[in-house]
């Protein structure tokens, strides 16, 4: 696992291809803390351990817990919910993207694929996030 750190959102990557790992970090490096995970099992552990990220992207096709089985054992959890998870994959059928979106997933991206795009997808992902922490945040000031 590879720790990149500047004090910014924190993006777990999940991805075993060292080409996918090293492009990912070039185009987001500047904008999140990275960290990367070679398969879903050191991604789990890592969550174990109080690390929470604030999203995740995942390949599907990864050694040990393939991304899909990520999908499912972190959206069954009732802390790691939450999590906004973009899979990043080289199946572009449709019967895939639709598989991991009703298993929680928040994106599909096909690759190859344009960072660019990426990284427009993850800032929509965020703010929708920070919009129901921020309508949370005000429903529970109203009850008090």
């Amino acid at each position: 696992m590879k720790l990149l750190k500047a004090n910014k959102l924190k993006l777990f990557i999940a991805d075993d291809d060292y080409y996918m790992q090293n492009l990912l970090i070039e185009f987001l490096v500047d904008t999140y803390d990275i960290y990367i995970f070679n398969n879903g099992i050191e991604v789990v552990n890592y969550m174990h351990s109080g690390e929470i990220p604030d999203i995740l992207v995942t390949d599907l096709n990864m050694p040990d817990l393939n991304g899909l089985d990520l999908i499912k054992q972190l959206k069954s959890s009732d802390f790691f919910s939450v999590v906004p998870i973009i899979v990043l994959s080289g199946d572009d059928s449709s019967e895939m993207r639709i598989k991991c979106l009703d298993e929680g997933a928040d994106d599909y991206l096909v690759k190859p694929f344009s960072p660019l795009e990426l990284e427009a997808r993850l800032r929509v992902i965020l703010r929708r996030v920070e919009k129901k922490i921020i309508q949370v945040s005000e429903i529970t000031q109203l009850v008090r």
